[in-house]
């Protein structure tokens, strides 16, 4: 198990004994990545928030719960995230991302991050993918993604047309995608 995992294990076994100082630091270690899912998802800020503090309060409670047999401590609270983000969209029927080209529901193609193989990918690995891309393509792929912009708002934020911003994103997650999908960093 690697030393990340078994710090993450740690604190949760700890804070399923009620330590309050082992949450703590673990809200602290893995806040920004949970974050950035479910800001991915829901798509408005004030939202994500409170979606992220609901997922918390339920990793809180479900802390004595998580055994490392069953995948990794990242992914387990990952996963309670998502699927609170999920549901709240779905509560609030609001229209988060445009369907892909082909149709594909985004909500439904996110893979669970509990899952094995390739569905939830090292955060190493996708750091390196990042910074392969050029800087205005990985900043603005970043900000789509784990920020929530949409393409006019980087458009002006870039001073590029919407469609030079399309073909970045474009570029960018293809070049994600075959960094991803080949050798590790």
């Amino acid at each position: 198990m690697p030393a990340e995992d078994e710090d993450l294990t740690r604190m949760l076994q700890a804070a399923g004994q009620g330590d309050r100082r082992a949450f703590k630091a673990l809200y602290d270690r893995t806040a920004p990545l949970l974050f950035g899912i479910v800001l991915r998802l829901l798509r408005n800020r004030a939202t994500a928030e409170e979606v992220l503090q609901d997922a918390y309060l339920r990793i809180w409670r479900n802390a004595a719960a998580f055994s490392p047999g069953t995948g990794t401590p990242l992914g387990w609270m990952a996963a309670i995230a998502r699927n609170r983000a999920i549901d709240v969209a779905r509560q609030r029927r609001e229209v988060l991302v445009e369907p892909d080209e082909d149709g594909r529901d985004w909500l439904e193609a996110i893979p669970d991050p509990r899952a094995e193989g390739p569905g939830f990918v090292a955060l190493r690995q996708l750091g390196h993918c990042l910074g392969l891309l050029e800087d205005g393509h990985r900043r603005c792929v970043l900000l789509a993604y784990y920020e929530g912009y949409s393409r006019e708002e980087l458009a002006a934020r870039f001073d590029r047309p919407v469609n030079t911003i399309k073909t970045w994103l474009h570029r960018g997650l293809a070049a994600l995608r075959q960094c991803m999908d080949g050798a590790g960093p």
